[in-house]
């Protein structure tokens, strides 16, 4: 049972941390008591060692409809006087947030449906899978309020979908469909809005179950990547795959497979 009282839930199954985006009657959409409830759940969850995978999703009818909009209206009278301070705990939390899943070891799946919208979409660009509902409508949507981007959009989108496609979404703010999303790299699952609690689980699940180790230096070389040369690149990897070769993980793997049995992987 969903806390209501909560703007974010936090559960544990197994060794999934489930975190639920709780504001369902605004679609979830982020005000400062859930960019800062938000924030430190995540990075909670980050530093649990019981914890192998995170999923983040919405309660209700989406997954999150961006900025609250009430909340940008009532602090109009701020802005416009030359006082951004009202704003500023809300980036401090949302970029905290994105910095977290971004940096974190472990794998971090984005389960959506509904809408996805504004800093909807920035929290599924910064997860590092993602699986949609059929009945997801995605939109980058900033522009339709006069804003740009926040959220990291900037920096994963390009990375995902390329230029003129980002381009697109941002300058446009047109909504798109599940399999839009999935054609331009967005998402890797649609599934029916039906199975999709039991597709995120059971994708959980597996992730939970495979070599931690290896999943946190795979993660952090392709987040590397970007900003590194060949040699570089190749460096890195070297100096992971020595780092995953001392973990029980490794040790298992091998002998699992030598003796043509499934790996039981205990994260170390």
């Amino acid at each position: 049972m969903i806390d209501p009282t909560k703007a974010v839930v936090l559960e544990k199954r197994r060794a999934a941390a489930f975190v639920t985006l709780n504001r369902p009657d605004v679609l979830n959409a982020l005000d400062p008591g859930m960019a800062a409830a938000l924030h430190t759940t995540l990075v909670d969850v980050s530093v649990d060692e019981d914890v192998r995978c995170v999923v983040l999703r919405g309660a209700g009818k989406g997954f999150m409809a961006g900025g609250d909009v009430d909340f940008f209206r009532r602090s109009l009278h701020r802005l416009s006087s030359g006082d951004p301070q009202v704003l500023t705990a809300i980036f401090d939390d949302v970029h905290g947030s994105i910095r977290t899943l971004r940096r974190t070891p472990k794998p971090v799946v984005a389960s959506v449906h509904g809408a996805v919208a504004g800093f909807g979409l920035s929290l599924l660009a910064a997860c590092d899978l993602a699986i949609a509902a059929e009945d997801s409508v995605f939109t980058l949507a900033y522009c339709r309020i006069g804003a740009s981007p926040d959220g990291g959009a900037t920096f994963a989108l390009p990375r995902t979908v390329g230029v003129k496609r980002s381009m697109e979404l941002a300058l446009l703010g047109d909504r798109f469909d599940a399999h839009r999303a999935l054609s331009l790299g967005l998402v890797n699952w649609v599934v029916p809005a039906a199975q999709l609690p039991k597709k995120t689980e059971e994708l959980a699940m597996r992730l939970t179950q495979g070599p931690a180790v290896a999943y946190a230096q795979t993660k952090a070389l392709i987040n590397a990547s970007f900003d590194n040369d060949l040699d570089q690149q190749l460096d890195r990897e070297r100096a992971a795959f020595l780092e995953c070769a001392e973990s029980d993980d490794f040790a298992e793997g091998v002998t699992a497979f030598s003796e043509k049995r499934p790996p039981r992987f205990r994260g170390r």
